[in-house]
């Protein structure tokens, strides 16, 4: 493994910083709405129905047949704020397992009330989801398709005490 050196990473961050981030009176306008949907695959369409629904409580809005791939469904969570988490499945289509890579999903950070937070994490428990806790805000653990979320008890816009929006 290489060595990091976090002061020039440091330096680099401070003049990403200077260069592009603007206050919020002078920053513009985001030409985007909001996020339509983000989609992920899945491997079972049940599994992951009773995962997002029954055990995070975000309810199934619509499943239809995919536009791109017939046989596959295109299905969609409502997650709050007019969001929603669209998965797609590919039965006859051997698309291995998730896999972290360069450009391709890291995590999906959902906001909760704090009180949901904490109801969250007991049905994870109840459902035997291990997962890691950090900075008593965030819980971090695994889909049943191997994609990495986190619910986070932060505000919109806020990220560990700094307002990022």
């Amino acid at each position: 493994m290489t060595e990091i050196d976090l002061s020039a990473i440091d330096a680099a961050r401070e003049r990403i910083r200077e260069t592009y981030l603007r206050a919020d009176h002078s920053r513009q306008p985001s030409t985007a709405r909001g996020l339509h949907h983000f989609a992920i695959v899945a491997r079972d369409v049940e599994e992951t129905i009773r995962f997002y629904q029954g055990v995070l409580g975000f309810p199934l809005t619509e499943i239809f047949e995919n536009r791109d791939y017939k046989g596959s469904n295109h299905f969609f969570f409502d997650i709050g704020n007019g969001n929603l988490l669209a998965f797609f499945d590919f039965p006859g289509l051997d698309v291995g397992p998730y896999a972290e890579v360069l450009g391709g999903l890291h995590h999906i950070a959902i906001s909760v009330e704090p009180d949901t937070w904490a109801q969250l994490r007991a049905r994870l428990d109840g459902a035997g989801v291990e997962y890691v806790e950090e900075s008593g805000t965030s819980i971090y653990f695994r889909d049943p398709n191997g994609a990495r979320l986190e619910l986070i008890a932060d505000p919109l816009g806020e990220m560990y005490g700094s307002r990022v929006l």
